[in-house]
Parts: C-alpha cells; sequence; structure tokens
C-alpha cells in the first residue's frame, strides 16, 4: 500500500528532537522525585500558568484534534458548541465554585474528596470505574495513533505501539505527574504551532471567510438546511431537523452545556489533577481559568481548517478520502489537508503536531491511573499504613502497569472498531450522575453518603436503560453499541442527540434519587467533618493578589466577556 505521506530526512530529524526533548525533560525532574507527593501530586509546587496549559493541553488530545476537524467539515460552526458552551462555563465554574473544595480539603483526588465529603464505599466505586476508563483511554489513544501510522506512512502498528508506550512511560516513570505536565505545556505549544499554518493556508485557498461561508451556504442548501447551518451556531437550533447535528437548542444547553459539560471538567481526574499540582489555593483556582483562554480561539485552530475542507471539496479542489459507501471519511480531514498543503519540513512538524496530541492524551490518563491506583485503591484496600517511600515505589509501578494495560487495550481496540465508542458512551454514563453527586455534595450539607451511593448507581443504571430502549436513524441495533439492545422505544435524529438526552436523564435520575434517599438516611457527618468540604460551612475565600487583574474572579470576566462576544458574532 503506497503511503499517503512521504517524508523526508528533516521530517524524521523534527520527530526524533521532539522524542529527545519529552524523555530529556523526564530526566531532567527525575532527581526531584524523593517522595510519593513529589511523583503523584508534583509536590503541589507548579505555577498557574504552567497547570493552566497542561489543563488544556491533557485535553487537547488526538480525538480532539482529528475528530473536532472531522466535525467541523461535517457539521460546520455548530461544533463550536463543544467549547463555547460545552467547556467555557464549566472550567469558570470549576475554577471559582469547586477547585476550593478539592484543593482545600487536600485530597489527594476526586475519589478521595469523595471519601471525605461522603463514605469508603462511594469512594471506591468512583476510583474503580475512573481506573479503568483511564486505562481504556490512553490503550485507545494509543491504538489511534498506531492506526494512523500504519495507514499515512505503513509503519508497521506494532512498532507504532510500542514505541509510543516506551516513550510514555518513560518520561512519566523518571519524571512522574512534573514531566507529564511540563511535557504537556511543550506539546500545547507544538501542536499550535504544528497545525496553524492549515488555518491560514486552507482559508487563503477557499478565498477567505466570505467566500468559504458563501461555498458552505451551497453545500448546507445542497443538503437541505438554510444557507448558514454551516457557519452560525445558534440561528438554526430551534428544531433537530434545522442544523446538521440533528440537535435542539435545549438538548445543547441543557445536555451539552450543563450535564455533560460540567460532567467532565468539575469531576474528571484527568484535568482536575492538573489544578491539584498548583502551589497556592489562588494558583489552583486560576488553572481552569487560565486554561480556558485558549481554549476559547481552539475552534479557529481545529475546527475552522474542516469548514475550509468541506468547501474546498465541494469545489474539487480538496480530495477526502472516501468511505466503503462513497461518502466522505471526515477523520481523515486533518492528515489530507496535511499532505495537501505541507512540504517536507514543515509536514515533519505537522505530523509532529498529531503525534504531541496522541501522547499527551497517553500520558495524562497513565499520570491520573498512578494516582488513584496507588492512593485511592492501593493504600486504602490492599495495604495501607506502609511508609512513604513504599508508595513511592507502588507509584512507579503502578506507572508501568498502566502502561501495560493501555497497551493491551490498544490491541483489544484493534479487534472491535467501535470500543471508542463504547468508551464515550460510559464516559457519558458515570459522569453526568457523578457530577450530580458532587454538586449536591459540595453545594448541600444535608446530602448523605448512602444517598450518594445509590444516587450514582441509579442514574448510571437509568442511563444504560436509556441507551438500550434508544437509537439514532440508520443505526442497527444488532450492532449494541449505537443502543436498541433491549428493544427501540425511541428513535433519536444523531447519535450525538442520543448521548445528550442520555446525559440528561442520568443527572435528573441521579439528582432526584440523591435528594430523595438524603430525607430517608441519617447524616453520619458532623459539620466540623464538612468544614471546607461543604460551600455552606466553609470561610468565604478572599484574594490577596495585589494587582487585581491577577485575581481569578477578574479572570473569570473576562474568559466569559469574549466568549460572549465569539458566540454573538457566530450567532
Amino acid at each position: 500500500m503506497p503511503n499517503l505521506l512521504s517524508l523526508g530526512w528533516i521530517d524524521y530529524g523534527i520527530i526524533i528532537i521532539y522524542f529527545m526533548f519529552v524523555i530529556g525533560i523526564g530526566w531532567a525532574l527525575k532527581r526531584y522525585m524523593s517522595s510519593s507527593t513529589a511523583f503523584l501530586e508534583a509536590g503541589r509546587s507548579l505555577p498557574a500558568w504552567v497547570t493552566g496549559l497542561a489543563f488544556i493541553s491533557a485535553n487537547l488530545g488526538a480525538l480532539e484534534v482529528i475528530g473536532m476537524s472531522a466535525s467541523g467539515a461535517q457539521y460546520g460552526m455548530a461544533t463550536t458548541h463543544f467549547y463555547w458552551i460545552g467547556a467555557i462555563p464549566a472550567m469558570i465554574f470549576l475554577g471559582l465554585f469547586m477547585m476550593p473544595f478539592y484543593y482545600g480539603s487536600k485530597a489527594r483526588s476526586v475519589p478521595e474528596y469523595l471519601k471525605l465529603r461522603f463514605d469508603e464505599k462511594t469512594r471506591g466505586l468512583n476510583a474503580i470505574a475512573f481506573a479503568l476508563m483511564t486505562v481504556l483511554a490512553s490503550g485507545i489513544s494509543m491504538y489511534a495513533l498506531a492506526a494512523l501510522m500504519e495507514k499515512l506512512l505503513n509503519w508497521p502498528f506494532d512498532v507504532s505501539v510500542l514505541v509510543s508506550a516506551g516513550i510514555v512511560l518513560a518520561y512519566t516513570y523518571l519524571g512522574g505527574l512534573s514531566s507529564a505536565i511540563y511535557n504537556e505545556v511543550l506539546q500545547f505549544f507544538i501542536i499550535v504551532i504544528g497545525l496553524f499554518p492549515l488555518v491560514f493556508l486552507s482559508l487563503q485557498d477557499a478565498g477567505g471567510w466570505s467566500e468559504m461561508s458563501n461555498t458552505l451556504s451551497s453545500v448546507a442548501q445542497t443538503k437541505g438546511y438554510d444557507a448558514g447551518a454551516w457557519t452560525q451556531m445558534w440561528s438554526h437550533a430551534g428544531s433537530t431537523s434545522s442544523n446538521p447535528m440533528g440537535v435542539e437548542w435545549f438538548g445543547i444547553i441543557m445536555g451539552l452545556g450543563f450535564v455533560l459539560s460540567f460532567g467532565y471538567w468539575c469531576t474528571n481526574f484527568l484535568v482536575v489533577q492538573r489544578a491539584m499540582a498548583a502551589n497556592s489555593m489562588t494558583a489552583a483556582r486560576k488553572t481552569p481559568l487560565i486554561g480556558a483562554l485558549p481554549k476559547i480561539f481552539i475552534p479557529f485552530l481545529v475546527i475552522v481548517p474542516g469548514m475550509a475542507a468541506m468547501a474546498l471539496a465541494s469545489k474539487g479542489t480538496l480530495s477526502l478520502e472516501l468511505m466503503p459507501d462513497g461518502s466522505p471519511n471526515y477523520n481523515s480531514v486533518i492528515t489530507s489537508m496535511l499532505s495537501h498543503y505541507y512540504p517536507s519540513g514543515i509536514l515533519g512538524l505537522g505530523l509532529t503536531a498529531l503525534l504531541a496530541s496522541f501522547m499527551s492524551g497517553m500520558a495524562g490518563n497513565v499520570s491520573a491511573f498512578n494516582t488513584v491506583w496507588t492512593y485511592d485503591i492501593y493504600q486504602s484496600y490492599i495495604k495501607p499504613g506502609q511508609n512513604d517511600n513504599h508508595y513511592l515505589k507502588v507509584g512507579q509501578i503502578a506507572t508501568i502497569f498502566g502502561v501495560i494495560l493501555s497497551i493491551g487495550a490498544a490491541y483489544l481496540a484493534k479487534q472491535f472498531g467501535n470500543i471508542m465508542d463504547f468508551l464515550q458512551m460510559i464516559f457519558s454514563m458515570v459522569n453526568a450522575p457523578l457530577f450530580a453527586v458532587l454538586f449536591l455534595g459540595m453545594f448541600w450539607k444535608r446530602a448523605t453518603g448512602n444517598a450518594a451511593f445509590w444516587g450514582l448507581l441509579v442514574g448510571i443504571g437509568c442511563a444504560l436503560l436509556h441507551h438500550g430502549l434508544t437509537i439514532p436513524v440508520g443505526a442497527d441495533p444488532a450492532a449494541i453499541i449505537k443502543g436498541g439492545w433491549a428493544g427501540v422505544i425511541h428513535t433519536y435524529p444523531s447519535g450525538m442527540a442520543q448521548s445528550f438526552w442520555t446525559a440528561i436523564i442520568a443527572w435528573t435520575t441521579a439528582t432526584v434519587f440523591t435528594v430523595s434517599l438524603t430525607f430517608l438516611t441519617r447524616q453520619l457527618k458532623s459539620n466540623e467533618d464538612l468544614k471546607g468540604l461543604v460551600y455552606s460551612l466553609t470561610p468565604r475565600i478572599i484574594d490577596v493578589e495585589d494587582k487585581w487583574y491577577n485575581r481569578p474572579v477578574v479572570l473569570a470576566v473576562i474568559v466569559a466577556a469574549i466568549t460572549l462576544v465569539l458566540s454573538i458574532i457566530f450567532w
């Protein structure tokens, strides 16, 4: 099979230099790894700008770079909902209201906060589910990288898996969470620098924003939508049939903007861990807010090139890979554009950006896994009461163990092509009820441990049942992964709409059940036990920053204002 990309020696040189840098960062930080706190928590010593960029980079993995470019081509500016309403409000809320509890409680992880606020069984349920999901997510990133390299460059699948795993293992084992975070900062800049030329070149080729919009208006009308369906966000969200995403405004606001968004950004330890590594309470609160600033503009980096690709493809200027049924393979947008626009040298930089996005996702999941395994599973249930050096070694062994499990998950993903959809479904089912429980726990002191545990389970169960009784248009119930495995009582216009409503149902049932059961169970924790864990019992934080513009509230207002202005512009 011919290579889709042809690399020169300059391109390979850039990739090798990148690999040397990431391992070098781990080696440089190795001498500071003298305790489990240093290895697993970065000693809570990192400045806000580092943790802020790592916060956003840990989420800027390959699935986002490739997936959002694909969605930009398929759905247009409506994909920006995943950022401006599906991320920014939750990041602001996390920084202002939830980080004081995570950081101030001295909890070392989200599961440990659940133990402090509720009880041991709630912590155990979340820890086991999270550890499993992080390994699967890391393995899927590894699989996606190996599959892409095999397709683009004919690199053997096994070699790509082992090399990527070896590099991630090297720098996370040597430098722990600090190494993962500093590498995520490096990877953020590489991704931006490597992909930015695509924005400029593709827009220029499409005739600028105005001409691209005209072309996409024709595309929209050809597909049966109004002219602005590909270039506007809210104007065509009145019904599921008026936009290519197949989701109406309520599903976007409630499903994506509230349940899925807050469920991910406010409860997922993968990203919260970065903020918990900050060197002060103020730095921890500023971490998601600093991350939100570049997050606002990421759509222009990954979605706009996808929109330009759709416009160029419709004019015959750019060729997209086709699926067996003749429809465009939107997941090939980024790689098709790299091949089309980048010469040798720049091509190596663009490919390094893709490699950085894959490895960022892998390392972020591995560093979160080893922390949860060591503190929330091993120390809690297997061997408590050991000295710190023992847990440092366990954390290092857990890093090796996590990478080996990720390799296994990569080969599992190779055997079952729909495992990626399965993982996303599980995240939606688990994170939505988890957010319900955490939100009630932080802002309602009456919520009890028993109510939280059963609310979490019932929320997950109802989400699973809803998935089993519904299906998106065109899906085969026999495939199981798309739903309908218990019988079809409702058909959604798209898989995205099904996911949004699954999350809404999971959150709603978890909330109702937790509140109801709270009134039937006794609160076992005193007000003193809950101090620092519940909003009404915790003293308000007074910002002591000398410069007003360094305060988290001011930063939050700036982020919200920019997001609002952009939303109005692209309404």
